[in-house]
């Protein structure tokens, strides 16, 4: 039997289960990282099971961890920027051929979480590479890759935070405090989202809407869906987090009240923020580093909006290769280029930007930029092909 991870009331039953060993350890004050492990590969057997998906699971993890020790080793004597792309070009390929397979008559080739745990691979081989990660352990490394709680949906961790979590002594106070009590918090709040308002939403809203030829039901459905993807969304990655923290582990925050955001960039520090950041470091901000150390634009500004759209459209590609995710990261990325725009331009932002109107005003416009966007992501529209 294989459950979805976060879905369904057994799961989460089994998933407490597996919490109170954990509890137990953090409160006398003992490792549990050694448990953690034990745990990560029972529900990785829940959520994958031992079939094709396992198999496929077993050849990446031996593909990344074999790239992963083989470029150390070479790094530790040189460091070569062909030998570095190579690398990454070989960590990055298992998830190239899952994004690309659903279009070839193999079908899909992956796993579960293939998504995440390759940005944990791809973010090692960055690091190794600019000498911020020296030292690796094979268990940890293993346990950072497959760590259970962020599995299938993130939050996207990194390798440096992580290690050093698992590997400290937490008292019994700092644990009580500092991870058990705020974990069953988020456990809770997570819960609420996910399994009584996103199922709300989803029960007498989202799929009550049918496409038909008129324009109220796709403004119906944009903000039904835009609801219940928050709080679907939300909710089980505040439970990972939760569960994360009864292991031992702060893992990032993936939300901060994302529809307060008064523009685009913001939105984008407080909406899957884990996801935001891994992309602003590894794409947009190396970009923007190499475009104006080879002065391939006059302005910063030009380097920073060739990036955004670069990074966003990235990201549509990474969702899949649909036409409507790749239109999603066109338009996140042309959404942040105005904004760069309209904030640096505008005599009407720069005259009333403090003002608490135009705040609330740009909150509501925000909040109606990122509904439209993700109707584009939902592929709701695709309905609409035969009608026009």
């Amino acid at each position: 039997m294989k459950f979805s991870q976060y879905e369904g009331y057994l799961y989460m039953y089994i998933l407490l289960l597996t919490m109170i060993p954990a509890v137990a350890l953090g409160i006398f004050e003992k490792k549990i990282k050694y448990y953690g492990m034990l745990a990560t590969a029972l529900m990785i057997y829940l959520i994958v099971g031992l079939d094709v998906q396992f198999r496929y699971l077993a050849i990446f993890m031996l593909w990344e961890m074999a790239l992963i020790f083989i470029y150390k080793a070479i790094r530790k004597n040189k460091k070569s920027k062909w030998t570095f792309r190579i690398f990454l070009f070989a960590t990055m390929l298992p998830l190239i051929i899952n994004k690309i397979s659903p279009m070839t008559s193999f079908g899909v080739i992956g796993f579960i979480g293939i998504s995440y745990l390759s940005f944990r691979t791809i973010q090692i081989v960055i690091e190794i590479y600019d000498g911020a990660i020296e030292e690796l352990g094979f268990l940890d490394t293993l346990y950072f890759v497959l760590f259970f709680p962020t599995l299938s949906s993130g939050p996207i961790d990194r390798s440096r935070r992580f290690d050093e979590e698992i590997n400290k002594l937490i008292t019994r106070k700092e644990y009580i405090d500092g991870y058990l009590i705020p974990g069953i918090k988020k456990i809770f709040q997570g819960v609420l989202y996910k399994f009584a308002i996103a199922t709300l939403i989803h029960l007498f809203w989202v799929s009550k809407v049918h496409p038909t030829p008129h324009a109220i039901s796709i403004i119906s459905y944009m903000y039904a869906y835009t609801l219940y993807l928050f709080f679907d969304f939300a909710g089980y990655s505040l439970i990972a987090v939760g569960t994360s923290y009864i292991f031992g582990v702060h893992a990032p925050d993936n939300f901060n009240k994302p529809f307060l955001s008064k523009d685009m960039k913001e939105f984008w520090t407080r909406w899957h923020i884990s996801l935001s950041r891994w992309f602003g470091d590894y794409i947009f901000s190396r970009y923007v580093l190499n475009a104006m150390r080879k002065k391939k634009f006059k302005k910063r500004a030009t380097a920073s909006h060739v990036a955004q759209m670069i990074t966003m459209t990235t990201m549509g590609f990474w969702h899949g290769f649909t036409w409507y995710y790749v239109a999603y990261g066109v338009y996140q990325g042309l959404a942040l280029v105005l904004t760069d725009e309209f904030t640096k331009k505008s005599k009407i932002y720069k005259k009333y930007k403090k003002e608490k109107w135009f705040q609330y005003l740009q909150i509501v416009v925000t909040f109606h930029i990122v509904c439209f966007g993700m109707l584009i992501f939902s592929g709701f529209l695709n309905h609409y092909i035969k009608f026009i």
